[in-house]
């Protein structure tokens, strides 16, 4: 989980832009200055990146802060899940990367998945949306919001973009090495539980309907064995009357 440090860090530099981006005294400013000044301190020490390294990373932020959005796709082929592997790390993780302006999370994982793995998808449903403090992520500067959908495989796999050098699907007792920033196995192990309850309603589905044409079809033969016994009960009522009168007729001839 985050360290107490980062979170006090991170909460000291967002009340700081936040004042930056709407106080208009010069003196509130003045101390804004002064806690942003302070949080890269902060950050620098725990961290132990020199602070010019911190300031020129949250320099760019400006407005009120907000966390990020990181979207990843959970793509599934025969019960295992797509992962891609980093160039600079060599680490797997699901294919995906930061929210960009313009583009609906949905058109972002299909951008991702393209450029990381080389297959065109379509996504299907969302899984889960999860708070990176709230899952065992090593620390980090920024706060995110992970996005997770899942999508469908639907043509052949093209080139792999400049960003992975691998991609594979691995099933969930082999998983190959993990980037915890990116996501972590109890996150995997919690889309392989959506793909089992999916793969189960499917299952229960198709039974259904295997059932329902099963009633369907007995209940058939059931009327027609129905049917079958009373014509059967019909005529063998029916044939003692018809020998009796065709003997009586036979008595009354001449």
């Amino acid at each position: 989980m985050q360290t107490k440090w980062l979170k006090r860090a991170q909460r000291i530099q967002a009340i700081a832009k936040a004042g930056l981006a709407f106080s208009k005294d010069v003196y509130d400013r003045e101390r804004y200055e002064e806690l942003m000044k302070l949080s890269v301190e902060m950050m620098a020490d725990y961290s132990q990146t020199e602070i010019e390294v911190i300031t020129d990373l949250w320099k760019g932020e400006k407005g009120y802060p907000t966390p990020k959005a990181d979207v990843r796709g959970a793509v599934f082929r025969e019960n295992q899940i797509l992962l891609v592997r980093e160039k600079h790390d060599e680490l797997w993780s699901l294919p995906g990367g930061f929210c960009e302006i313009g583009l609906s999370p949905a058109e972002n994982v299909i951008k991702e998945i393209k450029e990381e793995s080389g297959y065109d998808t379509e996504p299907s449903r969302l899984l889960a949306v999860l708070d990176s403090h709230k899952h065992p992520h090593p620390p980090q500067p920024y706060h995110y919001y992970k996005i997770f959908i899942e999508c469908s495989i639907t043509g052949d796999q093209g080139e792999i973009g400049i960003e992975t050098n691998h991609a594979a699907f691995f099933p969930e007792d082999r998983l190959p090495p993990l980037s915890p920033k990116r996501n972590t196995p109890s996150q995997l192990s919690m889309l392989f539980d959506f793909c089992a309850i999916r793969t189960r309603k499917r299952y229960l589905t198709k039974k259904r309907k295997s059932q329902v044409g099963s009633f369907f079809f007995y209940s058939a033969i059931c009327f027609s064995l129905e049917s079958f016994r009373r014509v059967k009960i019909e005529s063998a009522c029916l044939w003692p009357s018809f020998c009796f009168n065709l003997f009586s007729s036979t008595n009354r001839l001449p």
